[in-house]
């Protein structure tokens, strides 16, 4: 048996399936495809999660396109995290071109062009599906692990919930919380002092500037109602086709605070609402975070606990996970040790770090007879992958360097009249585009102080006693009536200059 022929037999024996797959290409032996040779991934185990890492210009976000397609295709829907633009093309059918239809040649895959049902989100003023949620929806947990608070101020974050709950105020937007943050350390403090215990206006101010600091981000925009539906991810057309909803983030690349607030955020929901599902023949979801290094750069050590616990759990509700970043050492190695499914293209090595950097990565893989991992992964060319996944039996599959097949729909982004179009025909734009201000604890407490203001004024002009008083008492009464009328309206233009600030 010649090197050829033993490696056939090596990567088809891995690669046999009994159930539903994508096919991903052909593999590479020295540095030419094999069409005899089929790369799939099964549905089964695409909930297991996964890694798609490679310099840029390499082809990662065609690798992506290709694996949405083919889920949409059997129904699972997608959501995709689009930071650079340039996924959107999914929506609009492809052009056969001679170098694709050479490239479907040589691995013996014949090709078609296809569009696919798309939504277009947004977390900032882009046009698109808005997407929020509430301060109540996070709870005092994750709301203090966002924001990186230590445990007393977490603490006093739970006070905050509690009272809250306990007095039917809504927390809904970032001016709800930081207007009980004001509360209670001023007009409420007794009340809170009484009740709940004394809380300190400096671990209050930490509190706040963390919340300006999110605000600045666009958390402002972000947290409020309509709250999105995990239920509107699920959607399928009317061909069975699910829906790539794609959320287009190109505009808060410099606001890595509110894309790990949101991802986290959307994790935790998908978790909470979902039901188990345990083994499955097929995902339910399946997400793509593009430049997942976005949400890891800036996460606490806290917090990078909480994604990696949620990654843990969130498989057997029937949810794949795909980080895509440049170099798998973007990931931590918590998570790393999550991922499945691993698609690595090439690795540039231009400084001896980059060098140490490949060798680190090449030992992520399993070995290999017919490859030289380090060496490879420099010289694998545009569209071209090492992929390693795990069988129906969730067996690591042998390490094959593939040359994936192209995208069946449009390789470049929509222009505006696209986009426009897609967002006139969407039920889900004019679902979540209504802006709810509907009573929170901005309101109630702005409420609360204005009945306070309303009593002290009645008690100032209340009717004076029969009885005379003497000349030395109406002078008394009158220099301490002044005093507190002045003590008190300066107290009230304090708060009122606050509110107006806002």
């Amino acid at each position: 048996m010649t090197n050829t022929e033993s490696f056939i037999q090596h990567i088809n024996q891995g690669y046999t399936l009994k159930g539903d797959s994508i096919l991903l290409g052909a593999a590479l032996l020295n540095g030419e495809p094999i069409g005899e040779t089929q790369i799939k991934i099964p549905l089964k185990t695409l909930n297991r999660h996964g890694l798609i890492a490679g310099a840029t210009g390499t082809g990662k976000t065609k690798t992506i396109q290709v694996l949405s397609e083919q889920l949409s295709s059997f129904g699972i829907p997608v959501l995709m995290m689009d930071i650079k633009g340039d996924f959107s093309g999914i929506a609009k059918e492809g052009v056969e071109k001679t170098f694709i239809t050479e490239r479907h040649s040589k691995i013996n895959i014949p090709y078609s062009t296809a569009a696919f049902p798309v939504e277009l989100m947004t977390l900032s003023t882009q046009d698109g599906v808005r997407l929020r949620a509430t301060i109540s929806e996070f709870g005092p947990v994750l709301f203090s692990r966002i924001l990186d608070l230590n445990d007393t101020q977490s603490g006093v974050v739970s006070v905050i919930f509690k009272y809250c709950d306990d007095k039917k105020m809504p927390l809904l937007d970032l001016k709800d919380i930081k207007k009980v943050l004001n509360y209670i350390t001023e007009e409420g403090k007794d009340e809170i002092s009484s009740a709940y215990g004394k809380i300190s206006t400096a671990t209050t101010g930490t509190i706040l500037r963390k919340i300006i600091e999110l605000e600045q981000q666009g958390g402002d925009f972000f947290f409020g109602e309509k709250s999105f539906e995990i239920d509107d991810l699920m959607r399928i057309d009317e061909n069975g086709k699910g829906y790539v909803n794609i959320i287009r983030l190109t505009d808060i690349q410099d606001k890595p605070k509110l894309f790990s607030t949101f991802m986290l955020s959307l994790l935790a929901e998908i978790y909470q609402q979902m039901p188990e599902k345990g083994d499955v023949e097929q995902p339910e979801l399946v997400l793509f975070i593009d430049e997942a290094h976005l949400i890891f750069n800036e996460a606490s050590k806290v917090l990078l606990e909480q994604i990696e616990t949620i990654i843990k759990l969130i498989r057997s509700k029937g949810v794949g996970v795909y980080f895509v970043t440049q170099n798998p050492m973007d990931i931590p190695k918590g998570v790393l040790a999550q991922l499945g499914l691993k698609i690595q293209h090439a690795l540039r090595a231009f400084t001896a770090n980059d060098r140490q950097a490949i060798k680190q990565t090449a030992d992520n893989y399993p070995t290999s007879d017919y490859y030289k991992t380090d060496e490879v992964l420099t010289s694998l060319g545009i569209g071209e992958a090492f992929v390693t996944a795990l069988n129906e039996k969730g067996i690591p599959t042998p390490l094959a360097a593939t040359m994936l097949r192209a995208p069946m729909s449009r390789m470049d982004v929509l222009i505006d009249s696209e986009i426009a179009e897609i967002n006139a025909k969407s039920k889900l734009v004019r679902k979540y585009s209504e802006e709810i201000e509907r009573e929170s604890a901005y309101e109630i407490l702005n409420k609360k102080i204005e009945n306070a203001i309303q009593q002290a004024e009645e008690q100032d002009v209340s009717p004076k006693k029969s009885n005379e008083p003497s000349t030395a008492e109406v002078i008394g009464k009158s220099v301490t009536k002044v005093v507190t009328s002045a003590t008190f309206i300066r107290g009230v233009f304090g708060v009122l200059m606050k509110m107006f600030k806002k």
